[in-house]
């Protein structure tokens, strides 16, 4: 696997301040993509032992909610193959950080049989993730007011929540709002 990038102390990619890497590799390719050069399986750095130390020790600090991974396409079977381990590490060194994983499938396509990224490391990566934010980006239902994702068909599912009742539950859905101050200026966002 190769990745395109790891980012330390980010804020745009899940709750928290936490450390997100950005795997190369996606067959979905969807439209106006903020990332289409992470289509390419090839694009970056390969992902190895020295990576793998680099973002566990990121990790370490008390202020880091946990890791994003993001794409490409983590959940491209050859990606799956490789996160596995990793994430399997970062569980085992901290448990009570989350991990947020970003895939243009749907939970549905990931959980059915014959689907095409399902392989045989889908359900354990699956249980080691926190958060899933599901779905391709659509173009037609972009959203900038939304958290953490890009168009209203996606999902923030609390996988937590959901294995546990053994229905889909998604996180609270607070949109962004510009607060006004004083003659139509903004302050900015809040959540």
């Amino acid at each position: 696997m190769h990745y395109g990038t790891v980012k330390n102390c980010d804020i745009a990619n899940g709750e928290g301040v936490r450390v997100s890497l950005f795997v190369s590799g996606c067959a979905n390719r969807c439209r106006n993509c903020f990332q289409p050069e992470t289509w390419d399986f090839e694009y970056g750095e390969p992902f190895g032992a020295e990576t793998e130390a680099r973002i566990l020790e990121m990790l370490s600090p008390p202020y880091i909610a946990g890791l994003s991974v993001l794409g490409g396409e983590p959940f491209e079977p050859s990606n799956q193959r490789a996160l596995l381990p990793f994430l399997r590490r970062v569980k085992a060194a901290y448990p009570g950080k989350n991990i947020w994983c970003y895939s243009g499938f749907t939970l549905e396509e990931l959980q059915t049989d014959g689907s095409r990224p399902r392989c045989e490391a889908t359900d354990e990566m699956l249980s080691l993730l926190d958060v899933l934010v599901d779905g391709r980006f659509v173009e037609e239902l972009k959203d900038i007011s939304l958290r953490f994702r890009g168009s209203r068909n996606q999902r923030l599912i609390d996988l937590n929540a959901t294995r546990k009742t053994g229905e889909i539950v998604c996180l609270p859905d607070r949109r962004r709002e510009i607060a006004p101050l004083h003659d139509g200026e903004s302050k900015g966002e809040r959540l």
